[in-house]
């Protein structure tokens, strides 16, 4: 809980939030250049996603996947990694569920649909897993790596899909089985049939779940000692080379939930694609926002999924193009990383506030 109230108290935080308005106002100017109104524009996109159930419902649909990919990244940067890799193993993740959830037929739903999680998830780990092998014994850089098991990702999964689940004349697998899916079908109904699955919830479950890990276990103490420094790990006896392995699998197995989410809770069957679908890199984004605090990526999801999904209110309402969106959310990203920008435009704030302590 100390860590928790940390991230929430420390200079980072504050730095995070003035980021955010920074990027907003940015944002602003660029519609103003452009002959929009960014009242208007900003009141669609927030209307759009909270002005009714549905709306509200589709984005947190759309959160859920940058939570998980989020935790994939950060997770994997605690550990002194860069784990590029997301979308591929969002892939392989959301490959190994449709397998699972269309070709295992009969079984009830209680084993069904959590076998094919655990298919996503375990995948998923031993995709990214690939890396931190090749990383930790032949010293392969393992963004290198992720960026190539990325496309060999998306071509495995295309190949899965065209050679055993292809519907008939259709672009598609099957549908899943039933049985398999994780819909919340009450809450949908209430929500106006907006696509809400138990992946939300399992979500946030594992951003409890990465907090107690890494600060509550030895094992999540001996990861975040190799992130810092990997020579003190190894003389203070840590096996390293095993601990860059178990991030990357423990990394992955988040970016495989995401896809088993898509799946088996949005989508109900796989599409073959001609590109990546980005979710695993905007989940660095997340990561960042979120400064790799679990609880903060949970945020950053919210921001991220806000922007993403209320773009659209901002087109139909506003006329405003959805690029102007994304120069939103780069804006928040890179005064994140610049933060002596940030730390500038926050100087005469500080420089009061220390005055009033001497005095």
């Amino acid at each position: 809980m100390a860590n928790i109230l940390k991230f929430f108290t420390k200079d980072s935080f504050i730095l995070v939030i003035v980021a955010i308005i920074m990027g907003f106002i940015l944002g602003a100017l660029v519609m103003m250049v452009g002959g929009y109104n960014p009242i208007t524009a900003y009141g669609a996109l927030f209307t759009r996603v909270y002005g009714d159930s549905y709306n509200f419902g589709e984005a947190i649909r759309e959160m859920t996947p940058l939570i998980m990919t989020g935790l994939a990244f950060a997770f994997a940067a605690r550990a002194g990694l860069f784990n590029i890799g997301g979308e591929g193993q969002f892939l392989i993740g959301m490959t190994a569920a449709s397998v699972v959830a269309i070709q295992f037929k009969g079984l009830p739903p209680f084993i069904h649909a959590p076998l094919a999680i655990i298919a996503g998830a375990v995948f998923g780990g031993l995709w990214a897993s690939i890396a931190g092998i090749l990383k930790s014994t032949r010293g392969v850089n393992e963004v290198i790596t992720c960026i190539m098991l990325n496309w060999i990702g998306l071509f495995t999964a295309n190949l899965v899909v065209n050679r055993t689940m292809l519907m008939s004349g259709q672009n598609r697998s099957l549908d899943i089985e039933p049985s398999a899916s994780i819909s919340i079908d009450w809450l949908s109904q209430m929500m106006g049939n907006a696509r809400v699955h138990w992946g939300t919830l399992i979500a946030v479950l594992a951003a409890i779940f990465f907090y107690i890990f890494l600060w509550k276990t030895k094992q999540g103490f001996e990861l975040r000692a190799v992130g810092f420094n990997q020579d003190a790990s190894r003389y203070a006896g840590m096996n390293v080379n095993r601990n860059v392995v178990k991030a990357m699998f423990i990394s992955g197995t988040f970016a495989g939930l995401a896809g088993a989410f898509e799946v088996l809770g949005v989508f109900h069957y796989q599409s073959v694609m001609a590109g990546s679908p980005g979710t695993g890199f905007d989940g660095i984004a997340v990561a960042l926002i979120g400064m790799n605090n679990p609880f903060g990526i949970l945020l950053g999801s919210v921001l991220f999924g806000t922007l993403t999904y209320g773009s659209a209110g901002m087109s139909f309402t506003a006329d405003v193009p959805p690029e102007i969106t994304r120069i939103v959310i780069g804006s928040i990203i890179f005064f994140i990383a610049a933060q002596g920008i940030v730390r500038w435009v926050l100087k005469p704030f500080y420089m009061k506030r220390k005055k009033e302590k001497v005095l």
